[in-house]
């Protein structure tokens, strides 16, 4: 059967021509996930878009209802990256609900996959690189809120640094932060994970592989979460056009087995996002789909 995902047909809201974010990449992956035989009806869950309270958990009032309202300043547009439209708005509410939905899944059947989500670099009070809202750190505090979960741990594999997410849960002793990206990769201003692994630029397969491997048993058996929110950013790729290191196709595929073998092997809930990719389409649909294979994968030898 595989593990349950979470899409919703709004998560492709139409962007101008020539946008270089690849918004149709979400319904793109959920049609190859179906060729693959990885996604059916029955397994796909629709979520519904995050009630305010959710989102007050993490970003001001103020901030939302002025993007939701089409009144940021031009300046916060151009920060975010997006321009702001009706579709838009509905999509990052739904985004956000979609990695509750996650989440709620996962603790419930130790894994869950979204199709979505990822959106790491939102702060409380501004978004920032194609990022409105911190759907990670959201679903983080709503299932602290409701005591589902006493310790979560964010395990960010995109090749640019969680800086919303590190910047969110500083000193906060209940959401532990894991960032391994690139060094000199975007945002030129990092924030402080909980721990930060920063590597140069042309780092390939078997280094990236070693430097992970080294840290994640410390790391979990540090932190012992009681949730896994990991982010599998394919942007690594070594035709990444925003990534600057070198991993292969099954170097991400390796990574993403390493993550979920690790967490699920210790018999700690899991929910993965899908992060970012900056490619030709069929190509980053090709990488985004590597998650949900491993994740697939081993829900089978894991019984779930």
């Amino acid at each position: 059967m595989g593990p349950p995902l979470v899409y919703h047909p709004a998560y492709a809201a139409p962007l101008p021509s020539g946008h270089r974010f690849p918004m149709q990449k979400f319904r793109l992956l959920r049609d190859r996930l179906e060729q693959l035989e990885l996604a059916s009806s029955e397994r796909i869950h629709q979520p519904l878009p995050s009630p305010r309270r959710w989102l007050e958990l993490v970003h001001g009032r103020d901030y939302h209802q002025a993007f939701a309202r089409g009144l940021l300043s031009t300046q916060e547009v151009r920060r975010i990256g997006l321009p702001a439209s009706t579709p838009l708005v509905r999509r990052s509410w739904l985004a956000v609900g979609g990695t509750v939905l996650t989440a709620r899944l996962a603790l419930s059947r130790g894994l869950a996959c979204h199709l979505a989500g990822g959106t790491h670099h939102a702060f409380p009070l501004h978004g920032s690189g194609f990022c409105i809202f911190n759907d990670c750190a959201v679903a983080a505090r709503v299932l602290l809120a409701e005591g589902r979960v006493r310790q979560v741990l964010v395990i960010d594999l995109d090749v640019h640094q969680g800086d919303g997410t590190a910047a969110i849960f500083a000193g906060d002793p209940q959401v532990f932060t894991f960032s391994m990206h690139g060094a000199s990769n975007f945002p030129l201003r990092k924030q402080t994970s909980d721990l930060d692994l920063a590597l140069e630029d042309g780092v390939e397969d078997a280094p990236y592989l070693a430097a992970l491997g080294r840290a994640l048993p410390d790391l979990l058996s540090q932190v012992r979460p009681d949730l896994v929110l990991y982010n599998a950013g394919v942007d690594p790729h070594r035709n990444d056009r925003l990534g600057r290191l070198q991993l292969s196709d099954d170097g991400l595929y390796r990574r993403d087995w390493m993550v979920l073998e690790a967490v699920l092997r210790r018999r700690i809930p899991v929910a993965t996002v899908i992060g970012g990719g900056y490619d030709g389409l069929a190509a980053l649909v090709e990488r985004h789909t590597l998650v949900v294979r491993a994740a697939h994968e081993l829900a089978r030898i894991h019984g779930l």
